[in-house]
């Protein structure tokens, strides 16, 4: 029986420049390790030795000392000089098979390079590295390789590529956790990121929020800490923008402090009143109304937010009484813009499903197919703490069927709620435009919640805007952690699809199949576009392992991907694997009303 004590990475296995050490070695490992063995390699995901050396688990490690001196890679042009001499005196073209230990991919590196460049990351996990022959190949081999998309670059960020870093600014949660990666806190990776983020000071607002966020994680604390004093000692004008943003969130932080030491204290319901004034008191101080004016919004930074407006502030009836901030900003023509505060919950998983819903938008539009989703804004700003962008004119399910019936038990079970409140907000043409905005977002959600398996769907997490658009919020469970009470899933459908959202797009009218119809092929559609860019999305999870994230913790959490995208069958079988969760969906729709009424009803009492 094998038990895991503890983990490290020596550093020296890493590095391209000398390949081996000798003499006495401290390893300052890692205590935390998953259940299962197979996956205890990198259970944390870092390549650096545990700082806190007092109470780390210490390997000490003795290698004779067999040489006086160092191994070092040859220079780079005997390595070109040693792929030409190698291509020269081999017998056998570049296209066949050379050699039986060399796999297919290897053997057809021409021909991957001429016909598929994507595939490079898979060659070069072909590579027989312990053969000098075949990296100078390679090498050569690279001089010539056409440019990757960022897309197919990505995958070249994950701890199997340490060498090299390509430009992948969008994707800048994901570059921030391969800094995990990074054998060495001066890499070219950081110098890109501070490069760019210099260059651009909306890059460099981003990258020190994301930074920032994890700063208290021991694996990263002192490399980030340290990238994070780089940036600001080379961005001085943006250093005091910043600052000003970190001391509003303290002072957020003590208003929530505030609320929540009054929500234990006070049991009775008449509590509420009482505390909201206490919040409103405390933001009409002088010391807080200043801090939290002109400020560049943290979510969007090229917003200025100007004053609060404080008789529009509350807070919310949730286990971490989260902060409702409600500004007048005079550059929004006079508009109210709304923040959410909240401490307590990570915020990171809700960060990255949104990433992934705006990507699956843009790779929707790229397909001419505008599914009208809606990721809003969703920023990391400390240990479990952050902000989420209010989406104004809008409300849950759960408050339009409430209001428009007379009891609460069967409130979810109104059909006739959701149009008839499209109908209060809009009127003639403008009626048509929102049940056409609602039928095109609810195929999109429907998809994207079914392909990344978010749980929790109740009707308070589904909002719909008065101009039709539904769209989902709080993505605490994903790849398909759905929640269950007494062993039993409290969820059984694949994705939400009832009876009232089918009586939306039907505009009231149960003869009205076609468009029925038109929405489900709004669905098929774009369920075939996300599954021919699965291995981009699957990517992108994977280069989020290391974050440390409730429910992404393993290669086996991706599988959940693998399976809803059917990326082991035909396109064929795959539309009919999803027109049969499809028929499941409409089929079992009943159990999700019954879930709705059970959950009114606990919010009512």
């Amino acid at each position: 029986m094998h038990y895991p004590i503890a983990w490290g990475t020596p550093p020296w296995c890493l590095t391209t420049e000398v390949i081996w050490k000798t003499g006495d070695i401290l390893l300052h490992c890692w205590s935390s390790f998953p259940d299962e063995l197979e996956e205890m390699l990198n259970p944390i995901g870092t390549v650096q030795t545990n700082p806190y050396t007092e109470n780390a688990t210490t390997l000490h490690i003795q290698i004779p000392d067999y040489s006086q001196q160092c191994v070092l890679f040859p220079p780079f042009d005997k390595i070109l000089e040693k792929a030409a001499e190698v291509a020269k005196g081999s017998d056998c073209p570049p296209m066949t098979l050379c050699e039986n230990e060399k796999d297919l991919i290897w053997t057809l590196r021409y021909d991957c390079r001429e016909n598929f460049p994507q595939s490079l990351p898979k060659l070069l996990l072909s590579v027989k590295w312990n053969k000098h022959e075949d990296m100078a190949q390679l090498q050569a081999l690279l001089q010539i390789w056409p440019q990757l998309s960022p897309r197919d670059a990505l995958e070249l960020l994950d701890f199997n590529y340490p060498d090299h870093d390509d430009e992948l600014s969008q994707y800048l949660l994901q570059l921030v956790q391969v800094l995990r990666y990074e054998p060495y806190y001066d890499c070219a990776l950081t110098r890109f990121l501070l490069e760019r983020a210099q260059n651009n000071r909306f890059i460099g607002h981003f990258l020190f929020w994301h930074l920032r966020s994890e700063i208290h994680m021991p694996a990263v604390s002192v490399q980030f800490a340290l990238i994070l004093e780089a940036y600001c000692r080379g961005s001085i004008p943006h250093i005091e923008v910043l600052k000003k943003q970190v001391d509003a969130l303290s002072k957020l932080k003590a208003v929530n402090a505030l609320v929540k030491t009054g929500a234990v204290k006070t049991k009775a319901r008449s509590r509420d009143g009482h505390l909201r004034a206490a919040m409103l008191t405390c933001l009409r101080q002088s010391g807080f109304a200043e801090a939290l004016a002109d400020i560049h919004n943290p979510l969007s930074p090229n917003v200025l937010l100007a004053s609060v407006n404080v008789e529009k502030c509350k807070y919310m009836d949730s286990k971490m009484k989260p902060l409702w901030i409600v500004y007048d900003n005079k550059l929004l023509g006079g508009d109210t813009l709304g923040i959410i505060y909240k401490n307590g919950d990570d915020l990171r998983q809700d960060m990255l499903t949104l990433q992934i819903l705006k990507l699956m938008d843009m790779l929707w539009k790229e397909a001419n197919l505008d599914l009208r989703i809606l990721p809003y804004g969703c920023l990391a700003t400390g240990d479990r703490s952050g902000l989420i962008e209010v989406v104004m004119s809008a409300d849950t399910i759960a408050n339009i069927q409430k209001t428009s019936s007379n009891m609460t038990a069967t409130a979810a079970f109104n059909k006739d709620a959701l149009l008839n409140w499209l109908k209060e907000k809009n009127s003639g043409e403008a009626l048509e435009r929102a049940i056409e905005e609602f039928t095109l977002s609810c195929a999109g959600y429907c998809v994207a919640t079914y392909v990344l398996g978010i749980g929790d769907r109740h009707s308070d997490n589904i909002m719909v805007r008065s101009t039709g658009q539904l769209f989902h919020i709080d993505f605490g469970h994903i790849l398909g952690n759905f929640k269950s009470k007494f062993g039993i899933k409290r969820e059984r459908v694949p994705f939400i699809l009832t009876h009232d959202f089918i009586h939306v797009i039907q505009q009231g009218k149960t003869t009205n199949t076609e468009k029925f119809g038109s929405f489900r092929q709004y669905c098929e559609e774009a369920y075939l576009v996300l599954r021919r860019n699965g291995n981009f999305i699957i990517t992108l999870f994977a280069l989020m392992l290391t974050a440390g994230l409730p429910e992404l913790t393993s290669v086996k959490d991706i599988q959940y991907l693998k399976d809803s995208l059917a990326l082991g069958k035909t396109e064929e079988d795959a539309l009919k694997q999803f027109r049969q969760k499809f028929d499941e969906a409409l089929r079992e729709s009943w159990t999700t009303k019954v879930n709705w009424m059970a959950h009114h009803l606990a919010h009512a009492s």
